[in-house]
């Protein structure tokens, strides 16, 4: 009976590990299906897009810039007008104009756009009205901008000037004095975008919670007190935008100088861009191409270490 009992026990162990289903570890592992190729191949127009329009452009921009080419010919110089491009103090002029341009340009929009955009975000009377009023040069032409503020800043039959010698100032020549022809342009870029960056600070400040100005003001804090703590801190990605578009659109500000100055007088508002213009209507293409590559350069110089350093700040704050 003992033996049966066990050849009983024996049995039904094994049946019960035969029927039981099989576990994780006994399966065999599933094979890995190759990654399909499939989604890769929507990249593919926007990719050819981008190599015809920018990459081979570039790369041809690079080659002519060491030759002294026409139309039909071109002849391999190397580095020479590089040389040439900074050896000429014409030139040197336009290339560190440039940075006064930009640097000026955006540092103005910085801090009118900041105070603007507090301003407009307030309650105010008019708050609506006036938001219309400052964005609207954005909307206008610069080269319709350029050609008015010629005439109203004209030394003798401006009407900036009219309207100082009815106070008594005899107003300077804005556009024609070697010394102020580049800050007046300049001024005027900033009154014509400064309504872009005011926009981009109204959008920062109204995302703020109101809690943290709650929380200021339960801590007795005042308007520069708010503004210092809460205010600037918070919109830091908004001043990041706008120094960066303001300076991009600086070094490659072009269309507004040569509405009002051309360059003039002599070379003193001359920028990278009214250079390689004028270099082309010389007929000097090798030399313009290479200006367009320093152009190229320096605004890659400048805008990526900034970035990378507004967004590390911004991280901090």
């Amino acid at each position: 009976m003992v033996t049966r009992a066990r050849s009983v026990r024996k049995v039904n162990t094994v049946a019960a590990t035969t029927s039981a289903p099989p576990t994780r570890a006994s399966t065999p592992p599933a094979r890995r299906r190759g990654r399909s190729p499939y989604p890769g191949w929507f990249y593919l127009p926007a990719a050819i897009v981008y190599g015809l329009l920018f990459l081979i452009p570039t790369l041809l921009s690079l080659y002519f810039s060491m030759t002294r080419w026409t139309i039909f010919t071109s002849e391999f110089t190397g580095f020479d007008n590089f040389v040439q491009f900074f050896s000429e103090p014409a030139l040197t002029k336009g290339f560190v104009n440039t940075f006064v341009y930009a640097a000026i340009t955006s540092g103005a929009k910085v801090v009118l756009g900041l105070a603007l955009g507090m301003l407009l975000t307030s309650q105010i009377v008019g708050r609506g009205f006036l938001r219309a009023v400052v964005f609207f040069p954005v909307l206008v032409s610069s080269v319709g901008v350029g050609i008015t503020f010629q005439v109203l800043m004209n030394p003798s039959k401006g009407a900036v000037n009219a309207a100082l010698g009815v106070i008594g100032i005899d107003g300077p020549g804005w556009l024609t004095d070697p010394s102020l022809a580049l800050f007046s342009v300049a001024m005027v870029d900033v009154w014509k975008g400064v309504g872009l960056a005011t926009l981009i600070y109204m959008a920062g400040i109204v995302s703020i919670p109101k809690e943290y100005y709650e929380a200021a003001k339960v801590d007795g804090a005042g308007s520069w007190t708010l503004f210092r703590d809460v205010v600037f801190p918070l919109s830091w990605p908004a001043t990041s935008t706008v120094v960066t578009l303001s300076l991009i659109g600086g070094l490659r500000s072009f269309d507004l100088i040569w509405a009002m100055t051309k360059g003039g007088p002599g070379f003193t508002s001359d920028v990278i861009a009214s250079v390689i213009y004028k270099q082309y209507q010389a007929g000097f293409y090798g030399l313009s191409t290479a200006g367009n590559v320093i152009l190229f350069v320096a605004v890659i110089a400048v805008v990526l270490p900034l970035t990378r350093l507004l967004a590390r700040k911004e991280v901090e704050l």
